[in-house]
């Protein structure tokens, strides 16, 4: 790093902000991490850590640019974990399975085979014999299905708890507080103390307190997700996936998922979004049926386009990796190393105009 960027004070302590900060104390530069958050307590946390350019950009109906884009950033997961001494994420290269079930979806494995085809991802049909081949306890209607190999997934809790431990390894010195304002190179924190630093990094969720213009252009998405602990129930296997939501086995747990509910930012748990997510993950895997499901909320942002803010802002000083909406986990070294690259003056790579947090 340059003199000029060697003390950087980087907010937020999810997905991405643990990646800049890890990203940033590996190479050697001065980090000053500062969250109120405990570990693993944020939306981060509250995630079934996929890293899934195929069904994200396909169900959404992105375009072959952000497929790109995405599959950039998965791409880069096998190098950040090697770069942080090969820390055990519970990284799973398993693919996604996308479930013809009948009455459950309009669309058919048959309708998403073009889209995929369109966005240049890989993914074939299966019939229900080959899938069963893979998962044998999945439901005895399932007429077919699509599988793709480009969706991976990690465990969030094992990945939050390994770039925190290389982080501080590292040398980045964790405060407990906000950053409330940045200027001429002095951050004032929540705690009343203030912060010399070349370069503020906010990579904040939708709770981000207004010290950039541009974080006027987010807007919170409250989500919904059930978690079962690590159990036999399920041999882990590619993702199940279908409009409504997916069932993902991590390291840790088994994942059904999840809401986006536009607009909220509280995180009240909703009795009857808990039961319909319980009937659909049961729906797409049986053996889910009677087992203990602990229901959390978390709270993301977003910006209209839905892709995020990543670069410099109109604030002196300020840079910006925020509005991730629930892509956290796929975009997370993607955004750490454009972001390394803007505080030294380096090219931020092709996506950079896309990413631009002036470009509304």
């Amino acid at each position: 790093m340059t003199d000029r960027a060697r003390r950087i004070i980087v907010t937020g302590a999810g997905a991405v902000g643990s990646t800049i900060a890890a990203t940033l104390a590996v190479r050697g530069v001065t980090v000053i991490w500062v969250d109120p958050a405990a570990e693993g307590d944020n939306a981060s946390g509250v995630a079934a850590g996929m890293l899934a350019p195929g069904f994200e950009v396909a169900l959404d109906g992105g375009d072959a640019d952000t497929f790109a884009l995405f599959k950039a950033a998965r791409d880069r997961w096998p190098a950040l974990i090697a770069s942080l001494g090969d820390p055990d994420v519970g990284l799973w290269r398993g693919g996604a399975l996308w479930l013809d079930l009948p009455g459950l979806e309009s669309r058919t494995a048959s309708d998403l085979k073009p889209r995929f085809d369109a966005l240049g991802a890989r993914a074939d049909l299966v019939t229900a014999d080959v899938a069963r081949d893979v998962l044998p306890s999945l439901p005895t209607e399932l007429t077919g299905g699509l599988y793709t190999p480009e969706d991976w997934s990690l465990d969030p809790v094992m990945a939050l708890t390994a770039l925190r431990a290389a982080a501080i390894a590292a040398g980045a010195e964790v405060v407990a507080a906000r950053v409330t304002a940045f200027e001429a190179g002095v951050a004032h924190l929540s705690d009343d103390r203030t912060v010399v630093a070349d370069a503020l990094v906010l990579a904040t969720g939708a709770d981000a307190t207004v010290i950039a213009p541009e974080l006027s252009q987010l807007s919170p998405i409250k989500g919904h997700i059930l978690r079962q602990a690590l159990s036999d129930r399920r041999t882990r296997g590619p993702m199940l996936r279908a409009a409504a939501g997916y069932v993902s086995a991590t390291a840790s747990g088994v994942h059904v998922g999840a809401t986006m509910e536009a607009g909220r930012a509280d995180h009240v748990i909703d009795p009857a979004i808990v039961a319909r997510l319980k009937a659909f993950g049961e729906r797409l895997y049986p053996a889910l049926a009677g087992a203990d499901l602990e229901a959390r909320t978390g709270v993301r942002a977003t910006t209209a386009d839905g892709l995020p803010l990543v670069g410099p802002s109109a604030a002196p000083g300020v840079f910006l990796a925020v509005g991730m909406r629930r892509n956290g986990w796929l975009l997370a070294p993607l955004v750490a190393e454009m972001i390394a690259a803007y505080l030294t003056g380096d090219n931020p790579g092709p996506h950079a105009a896309r990413l631009n947090p002036r470009r509304f």
